[in-house]
């Protein structure tokens, strides 16, 4: 059954999931996306990923600043879709347009819900130090990320996945499986498993302030945070004046005290264990593999790190 689509969704994430629906026999009436916004030092205005994609695609495109007021309302009505599909929009959609839709709105979440619902499933299952994440597609109803489920898929993840990799993974496994639950429309609305809510836990926002690194912590804490924090914002260390993130690193079994340079090889100590650095970013400058970095730079063996 051939379906009218509006599909919702801004970042990387979402684009493999466009166009696995775009090259399907569903019919996308338009595409949702958050409005250009400054990037980077050069306040450089830029499109989402989304709409570079939809364009390309030569789907139609809107962007509003916001969804509830009764212009956005009634352009969704006249528009009368089968279906709205939501992946990593950004914005809350408002209670009124939910029962306008007549299959409702489906949802693509980085994670098994009930577990980690809400903003960085992705990052916590990292610093979580989970063996295993996946994606849900989930019936979008008022509560956050708690409605009904129509499928899901599991991955194992391990000590050296990172967010930046997980999130790749994630997007084409959520589009896959996306597909599958459109082409089974409507007969899997009959089968919505509701989710159990007293096993849910929530993915709060990573904050800025979580990305200091601590060296009184298990070495395997320290991974846990570089990869989950890995590409933004970076988990990060001081010496003398100057910052270093930590792009990539492993876990050794060297000891030594908390902060302490061990060797000549970047191996710092943690409170159990140590960490190898592999990948290195002083602030403002390159990131560089560790046998660069060692070439010129102050830190060496003995060093104590803040």
């Amino acid at each position: 059954m051939a379906l009218k689509i509006i599909f919702m969704g801004t970042p990387e994430f979402a684009v493999p999931a466009l166009k696995m629906i775009a090259n399907s026999s569903h019919k996308i009436l338009e595409v949702y996306t958050q409005p250009a916004k400054k990037k980077d030092r050069g306040q450089k205005i830029q499109n989402s990923p989304i709409y570079d994609c939809a364009e390309q695609l030569d789907l139609k495109l809107r962007c509003p600043t916001s969804l509830d007021t009764q212009d956005e309302f009634d352009h969704l009505k006249n528009l009368k879709p089968d279906l709205v599909i939501v992946v990593a929009y950004g914005k809350i959609i408002p209670k009124n347009f939910l029962s306008l839709v007549k299959m409702g709105f489906l949802n693509i979440h980085a994670s098994l819900l009930p577990k980690w619902r809400g903003a960085a499933p992705i990052q916590r299952s990292i610093m979580n130090k989970d063996t295993e994440t996946g994606i849900t597609i989930m019936k979008i109803e008022e509560g956050l990320d708690s409605g009904p489920i129509l499928g899901q898929a599991k991955i194992a993840i391990n000590e050296h996945t990172d967010a930046e990799i997980l999130s790749k993974i994630l997007s084409q496994l959520g589009a896959k499986k996306l597909i599958e639950v459109i082409n089974s429309l409507p007969e899997s609305l009959k089968n919505l498993k509701s989710q159990d809510h007293s096993q849910a836990s929530y993915a709060k926002k990573v904050n800025k302030s979580e990305s200091k690194i601590f060296w009184n912590q298990d070495a395997k804490n320290i991974i846990a945070k570089i990869n989950g924090l890995n590409p933004s914002p970076g988990a990060w260390f001081n010496f003398g004046n100057d910052r270093y993130k930590i792009w990539k690193a492993i876990a050794t079994e060297l000891k030594g005290n908390p902060g302490e340079v061990l060797d000549e090889n970047l191996t710092v100590g943690c409170k159990i264990g140590s960490i190898k650095i592999l990948l290195i970013q002083k602030e403002g400058k390159s990131k560089l593999s560790a046998n660069e970095f060692l070439l010129g730079t102050k830190i060496k063996k003995g060093n104590t790190l803040g």
